[in-house]
């Protein structure tokens, strides 16, 4: 019963994504050509916040643990575990208030709806990760970006998703490049559990009934340590908080 329920949901869920998608792009394109900045955030901060509770069809439940005061009106970097594209879009719209920006691949810059437009007109940065060249000096400026205008970085060390929710070796030199050139920024650590459950049975159908948590942990001064200290302590923070 609840394999069959899991396809009609599912099948529900896809119809309604796709719209979404659809509608959020051309909804984007309106806010950006009309109110620049601004007007670009309000419709991806309305996007992220419908992309996540169409979640809520498969039954998901999703629950954001904070403990600790968020700074504001400073750079912010999340370094985050990875499990889902799924998990994409309820960070954003738990962030939104500090303009979060990504750290993407490439490839995601274009052919996407909604997704596309928004990384090439939303502030975040993309990455050939086969040009290392063009990674550090992206990175450089993308570091220089937040700095700037006090946003938010966000970025997946793992580089690509955990599917088995084990988190995957992560890489030093993201974090690395953004906080030499982001001096001033904070950096959050984001432990996310249970999301990988979604596509447990692969893209189709998606599991039900899932509890997928998001707890953000004790933002960290960048310059308060060396950054192989500051490296060492936000991986096993993550790490150890996995389920």
């Amino acid at each position: 019963m609840k394999t069959i329920l899991s396809y009609i949901l599912s099948s529900i869920f896809y119809l309604f994504y796709g719209f979404f998608l659809l509608f959020f792009h051309a909804l984007q394109w309106l806010g950006f050509n009309l109110g620049k900045y601004k007007g670009h955030k309000f419709t991806v901060d309305f996007m992220n916040g419908t992309l996540t509770y169409l979640l809520y069809v498969l039954g998901t439940r999703i629950k954001f643990i904070n403990k600790h005061e968020i700074p504001e009106d400073v750079p912010l970097i999340v370094v985050s575990n990875h499990q889902s594209m799924h998990d994409i879009s309820p960070l954003s719209y738990f962030l939104r208030k500090y303009h979060p920006k990504f750290v993407s691949k490439i490839e995601l810059g274009k052919g996407i709806p909604s997704v596309s437009y928004n990384l090439t007109h939303g502030g975040s940065v993309l990455i050939d990760r086969k040009d290392a060249r063009q990674s550090l000096s992206a990175l450089r400026d993308f570091g220089k970006y937040i700095e700037k205008n006090k946003y938010t970085a966000v970025i997946y060390p793992e580089g690509t998703r955990s599917k088995d929710g084990v988190p995957k070796r992560f890489s030093e030199n993201g974090l690395k490049m953004l906080t030499k050139f982001a001096p001033s920024a904070y950096v959050v650590p984001v432990t996310i559990n249970n999301c990988w459950k979604l596509n447990k049975k692969g893209m189709f159908p998606l599991e039900i009934g899932v509890k997928v948590t998001f707890e953000a942990h004790k933002p960290i001064e960048a310059k308060s340590m060396k950054f192989d200290e500051l490296f060492e302590k936000v991986e096993s923070t993550i790490k150890n908080s996995v389920i």
